[in-house]
């Protein structure tokens, strides 16, 4: 699937960079956070994991071979540094939090972050084809990216069926929808950019 796509490499890198920048290294900082007692970075980082759980839907979608895959993915991209960015209170909070080794690293992931998802929501654009086409879906520029997902199936899943893991990913994405537009439309104008309420 996809072998003679000439950027097959750089997809494989794309899901690496994301295991180490989106999962490994803020869950380590979460972690860290919590024994730290910092309650800033905890808040923060509570808020991104539930902005980020977009892309665990993704994966599942990707596994279930259905395109709007791609549109979540690209959401997930533009949302995970407006979450990290957004919140005056914790920004605030952090910037005035006494420097150390956790301040430093968390500072230095959130930026890294944020870059990585801006740049890869750039190169992910030109893919929202895949989207709106079952033809350019099973072209080999479209399924490659089905394939680090399908691996995660075998490793994780292996007794179930692709279009059942696909089906939970619809119903993450419908709740997940579901729950922006309630924050959108209700608890935005409430709260602005504070995340007291979070």
């Amino acid at each position: 699937m996809g072998n003679n796509v000439w950027f097959r490499p750089f997809v494989w890198i794309d899901y690496r960079l994301a295991l180490l920048f989106t999962v490994i290294i803020p869950l380590i900082l979460l972690i860290w956070a919590y024994v730290q007692k910092a309650e800033g970075i905890q808040r923060l980082l509570s808020i991104y994991w539930r902005v980020a759980s977009l892309l665990a839907i993704t994966v599942y979608l990707m596994i279930g071979g259905f395109g709007v895959s791609f549109i979540s993915g690209l959401m997930a991209r533009i949302l995970i540094p407006i979450s990290l960015w957004f919140w005056v209170d914790l920004n605030d909070d952090i910037e005035y939090q006494s420097s150390g080794p956790l301040k430093l690293i968390f500072t230095s992931w959130r930026w890294a972050v944020s870059v990585y998802s801006v740049l890869s929501a750039i190169a992910f654009v030109p893919l929202l084809g895949c989207a709106f086409s079952e033809a350019a879906l099973k072209t080999p520029s479209c399924s490659v990216w089905f394939e680090a997902p399908l691996l995660f199936k075998e490793y994780f899943h292996a007794n179930s069926k692709p279009g059942f893991l696909g089906f939970l990913g619809i119903i993450g994405l419908i709740i997940y929808v579901l729950y922006l537009v309630y924050f959108v439309l209700v608890k935005l104008g409430k709260q602005g950019r504070s995340a007291i309420q979070q």
